[in-house]
This record gives C-alpha cells, sequence and structure tokens, in this order.
C-alpha cells in the first residue's frame, strides 16, 4: 500500500492510501478525488486523468510507453518532463510518498 497525495489546481491536498496492484488513477476514482476524470476507465484512450508529478518524483517513476506519450499530446498544457497520465502508473510500495499535482482542467 502507498501514501498518494492528490493536489488539486487550486491547492487543496487530499493524502489517500491506495493498494498495491492498484494505478493512480483508480486510487483517485476510489476516493472521490476531484480532477482526476478518467473518462476511458483507465484504457489509455484519453487524457482526462493528466497530472504534473512532484519534482522529486520524476526520475523515480518508471519510463512513459509510446502510447502514454501519444495521449499526452491531448492533455492540457502537457509538460514534457513531469506530465503523467494516472492510469498507466501502477500502485506499489515504491510509490509510497508519491505527490501528482492536477492541471486546471482536463481535456
Amino acid at each position: 500500500m502507498a501514501k498518494i497525495t492528490y493536489i488539486e489546481f487550486g491547492g487543496k491536498e487530499h493524502v489517500v492510501e491506495v493498494s498495491n496492484g492498484l494505478t493512480v488513477m483508480e486510487g483517485a476514482r476510489d476516493n472521490n478525488i476531484p480532477g482526476i476524470e478518467a473518462d476511458c476507465g483507465g484504457a489509455c484512450a484519453c487524457s482526462t486523468c493528466h497530472v504534473y508529478v512532484d519534482d522529486s518524483w520524476v526520475s523515480k517513476l518508471p519510463a512513459k510507453e509510446a502510447m502514454e506519450e501519444d495521449m499526452l499530446d491531448f492533455a492540457y498544457e502537457p509538460d514534457a518532463e513531469k506530465s503523467r497520465l494516472t492510469c498507466q502508473l501502477k500502485v506499489s510500495d515504491a510509490l509510497d510518498g508519491l505527490i501528482v499535482r492536477m492541471p486546471e482542467k482536463q481535456i
């Protein structure tokens, strides 16, 4: 289980525990955290679970696969280094302490 901090665009923080095996997107959905819409349900077919990963975590996450890179082209104001789709981040003990920030909007 990992403790993940989700920060809304306005600055409100939500710290929740997410079970290993789920995705960071599922953790947000299951805890009713606003700002992650997840319209495709985690199929990596949209960009509505886009977040900016905290600087301290960028190098600790697995590399983006081609499909995620392609979908991030459709995200609102993507950042080449910090933008990730939360449906592609599988939770494990290694993600304990992860901090993600939501963009102003999801598209």
